[in-house]
C-alpha cells in the first residue's frame, strides 16, 4: 500500500504550483509555507537538484478540529504537497494519504 497520492500532469513546473495553489484554496487550503528544494540544496550542499517544491498547506478548520481531538496531530501539520519535475521532465504532484499513513504496518 502506498502512502501518498500522487499525479503526473502535463504542464509546465509553475503552472503546475499555481494550479495546485489554486485547487487547494477551493478546498479552504492556504499554502503556510513553500520551501524550494532545489534553491536550498545549492544554498546548503552546492548540488544541482532538480525543480522539487514542498507546499505546506493548511485548512485552519481541519487543523482546529484535528488537534481539539488528538494533541499531537500537530507533528502532521501543515499538509505538505509536493511538485517536483521528474527525470523524464514531467510534472509529479504528491500528498500524503492521511488513512495509509496512520495504519500499523
Amino acid at each position: 500500500m502506498s502512502y501518498y497520492f500522487n499525479k503526473v500532469v502535463n504542464m509546465a513546473f509553475d503552472e503546475a504550483i499555481d494550479k495546485v495553489t489554486e485547487e487547494l484554496k477551493k478546498e479552504g487550503f492556504g499554502v503556510l509555507t513553500e520551501i524550494d528544494v532545489k534553491k536550498a540544496l545549492k544554498k546548503k550542499l552546492d548540488v544541482d537538484f532538480r525543480k522539487y517544491r514542498i507546499l505546506g498547506a493548511c485548512n485552519p478548520q481541519y487543523a482546529y478540529k484535528a488537534l481539539q481531538a488528538e494533541d499531537k496531530i500537530g507533528t502532521m501539520l501543515p499538509c505538505n504537497v509536493i511538485v517536483q519535475e521528474t527525470e523524464d521532465g514531467k510534472v509529479e504532484i504528491a500528498a500524503i494519504d492521511p488513512v495509509a499513513s496512520m495504519q500499523s504496518v
